[in-house]
Parts: structure tokens; C-alpha cells; sequence
């Protein structure tokens, strides 16, 4: 390093930024700066023009600190316009992030995923993890969702109905990976019911906490699915499912009737039995002609035509199932089971095994294979014990003619 060059050259790079506009302190403490740098750099990498290099650095440093200069200023202006201190408006920002998260411009996916991530606070790999899709994918879903929501002004009131939505179709997500979405799903949704008065949130809420109650029950070690009716009911958390009773109450009693709260209603009647068959399928059924006021869902009709078969016969079910679209998901298990219990237990393992070929999870696709499996193998003992019938009556009859 050769100290006596930059001591002849600091005169003329301060006199450049002066002439530049620079005022003369800043310049000033822009060159010393430079030095500094110059003293770091220069022993490893000395530059072929170095008073360029330190005009060049000087010059970015004194902008760099103008800019700095000029953002303290606007922000301390914008403090200087603020409100006076003073009791804080009801409005609450986590509420206003739920709204952002769940813009009507932002698909269903994206929506989960900004939410999980604005909201919930999960890092993108582990978004990542529970959606098993990989890191990088993730990524580049939350940064369009960032991107389109970023000029998006809070104006007018966010709609609820939309954040619920999102909300339930995290619950709905389940479980997979390092990352319960399940629970985190409960856990925002308590926070959205603790920032606004509103019963559909409350019967969310009931709903979450009802099915979440019957979670250690839902599958064996192995994975394979319990169906609800062979659930063991005493691993039913009921705790939980006292709170979201509890919850349900006080939300119906505000007589305001929504989805959540009706599907919450359905739920907290399997949850009362205490067997399957003291289930009050009667009331499950009115329930579910409410829900279907109310949304109108095809998928609703479907899961009234279960609830049908079980209070008033399978018939009875499989004529409101006649009435539905068949390409509706889960359409041909539900004619499976109806079929199975209206006696035609053939009919209904061919539908089991269809349905297992159109299942959405590998779960779901074992439990109808081993239930197709189950009926065929009845089947077959069946008509192995019908043919032994039949040679014993030949055999029988045989006897006779000889006697």
C-alpha cells in the first residue's frame, strides 16, 4: 500500500465530488470511506487507475448515505403526520393479513399456502413438506401470491365467508410431513374467532374441534382406515369435543344458521352417540336438508343420501343417490356400501373395486380394495358352500333311487 499516493490523491477525489454536487462534509466523509476501502482492497487486488476507483467508490458511498438521508427524513415526516397517542382502533392487523392471505384474486392453493406462511408463521420447506411437493415449487407458489396481493389496499371489509373457506381447506389438509395442518388449522382458526364476533367462525370452530376429536381413532398402526361405525369411541378426545359442543351452543343460539355450523351440528350428534347404533340418523338427515338450503352442494346431497340409507332403509338411499351426478368424488363408494347393505353384496364389490380405481389417496384406495376383497371372498365361500349343498342333495338323492 502506498500511503503516499493516497495522500496526493485524496485533495483531487474530493474535489471531484464536490464539483459533482456533493457538499463538502459529505463529500468529505464519502472519500474517507473510499480510504478505508482502499486499505482493505488494495494490498490483494491494487486497481490499474486508482484514482477512478476511488472517484467511483467515493461517489457510491456519498449516494448511498444521500439516500439514507433523504429515507429517515420521509420517514420521520411520516411520524410527524401520525395521530397523537391514544387508545388503539378495533381494527386488528393479524385480521387484516387473514383477508390479504385469502384475496379473491389468489387461487385456492395459493391462498392455503400464503396463509400458512403470512399467518401461521411456517417456513416454506415445511409448507413444502406437508403439501410433498418440493421446496423450490413452494417457493415460487408464495412469491406469485406475494406479487399478486401486493399492491391489493385495504378499503373496504374483507370478506369472512373467504377466509373460512381457506381456512377450512387447511383443516382439511390433514396431517403429513413434520407439520400438523389440522392443528395449525384450529390454532388460526381460535385466533380469527378471538379477533371478530361472528358465529360462522365459531362454528368452524366446533366443527374442527369435533372432527379433530376423533383423529387417534380414524386409522390402525398400519394406516388402514377405520370407517366411523368401528371406530373405538373410547379414544374419542372428549375434551375436545365438550369444548366444541360448548362452542356450537352459543353459536346457534345467535340464530344466524350457517354451513360450518350445521356440518358442526352433524358432527356433534356422531360425537353424542354411544355406539353406532344409537346414532340419531333422523336428526343427522335434518340436519343435512338445512346444509343442502344452504349451499346447495352436490356434495352435501351426497353425504344426506348416506344419512337417508341409515334412517330409512338403503333403498331409501340409493334412490337420492339415483339423483346425483355419478362422476361426483366418493359417488360410487357411497353406491357400494347402500348396495352392500340392501343385501346385493355382489353389486357392491364391483363398485368398491371401481371406486378404489378412482380414489384420490393411497389410504382411501386400500380400505375400498380390501372391502371388494372382503365380499368377493364371501362370495366365493358362499357359493363353495351352496355347491357342497347341492352335491349332498345329488348324493342324497342318489341313495334313494338305489334303495
Amino acid at each position: 500500500m502506498d500511503d503516499a499516493l493516497l495522500r496526493t490523491l485524496t485533495p483531487s477525489v474530493l474535489t471531484v465530488l464536490v464539483r459533482r454536487g456533493a457538499d463538502f462534509a459529505a463529500a468529505e466523509d464519502a472519500v474517507q470511506d473510499a480510504l478505508v476501502e482502499a486499505v482493505r482492497l488494495w494490498p490483494d487486488d491494487p486497481p490499474r487507475d486508482p484514482k477512478g476507483w476511488l472517484v467511483t467508490v467515493a461517489w457510491r458511498k456519498f449516494l448511498d448515505s444521500a439516500r439514507s438521508d433523504t429515507a429517515r427524513r420521509r420517514r420521520e415526516d411520516r411520524i410527524d403526520q401520525e395521530p397523537p397517542p391514544g387508545p388503539a382502533a378495533p381494527a386488528d392487523d393479524t385480521l387484516q393479513l387473514y383477508f390479504l392471505c385469502a384475496h379473491p384474486s389468489l387461487t385456492p392453493s395459493s391462498a392455503v399456502a400464503l396463509t400458512l406462511r403470512a399467518v401461521g408463521g411456517l417456513t416454506t420447506r415445511q409448507i413444502a413438506q406437508a403439501y410433498l411437493v418440493p421446496e423450490a415449487t413452494m417457493a415460487q407458489r408464495i412469491s406469485r401470491a406475494k406479487r399478486t396481493v401486493s399492491g391489493v389496499r385495504f378499503d373496504r371489509p374483507g370478506d369472512v365467508a373467504t377466509v373460512l373457506r381457506v381456512l377450512y381447506l387447511v383443516f382439511n389438509e390433514g396431517y403429513s410431513g413434520e407439520i400438523d395442518l389440522a392443528a395449525e388449522a384450529i390454532r388460526l382458526t381460535r385466533q380469527l374467532t378471538a379477533a371478530i364476533d361472528h358465529p360462522e367462525a365459531a362454528g368452524l370452530l366446533a366443527l374442527m374441534l369435533l372432527h379433530h376429536a376423533r383423529r387417534a381413532s380414524r386409522t390402525l398402526p398400519d394406516g388402514a382406515l377405520v370407517p366411523l361405525a368401528e371406530q373405538d369411541r373410547g379414544r374419542w378426545d372428549t375434551a375436545a369435543i365438550a369444548e366444541g359442543v360448548t362452542i356450537l351452543q352459543a353459536a346457534l343460539a345467535r340464530d344466524r344458521l350457517g354451513e360450518f355450523q350445521a356440518q358442526a351440528a352433524i358432527a356433534a350428534l356422531h360425537a353424542d352417540a354411544p355406539t353406532a347404533e344409537e346414532t340419531d340418523w333422523v336428526q343427522i338427515v335434518e340436519w343435512y336438508d338445512e346444509l343442502v338450503r344452504l349451499t346447495d352442494s352436490p356434495v352435501a346431497r351426497l353425504n344426506r343420501a348416506v344419512a337417508l340409507g341409515e334412517a330409512d332403509g338403503p333403498r331409501a338411499g340409493l334412490a337420492a343417490l339415483a339423483a346425483l351426478d355419478d362422476a361426483l368424488p366418493r359417488h360410487t363408494a357411497v353406491a357400494a356400501y347402500l348396495h352392500e347393505r340392501a343385501g346385493d353384496p355382489a353389486t357392491a364389490a364391483r363398485l368398491y373395486a371401481v371406486a378404489a380405481g378412482k380414489a384420490s389417496n393411497l389410504a382411501e384406495r386400500e380400505h375400498l380394495t380390501r372391502q371388494a376383497a372382503r365380499l368377493n371372498t364371501a362370495g366365493r365361500k358362499d357359493e363353495r358352500r351352496e355347491g357342497e349343498r347341492e352335491n349332498e342333495s345329488k348324493r342324497g338323492s342318489s341313495s334313494d333311487r338305489q334303495m
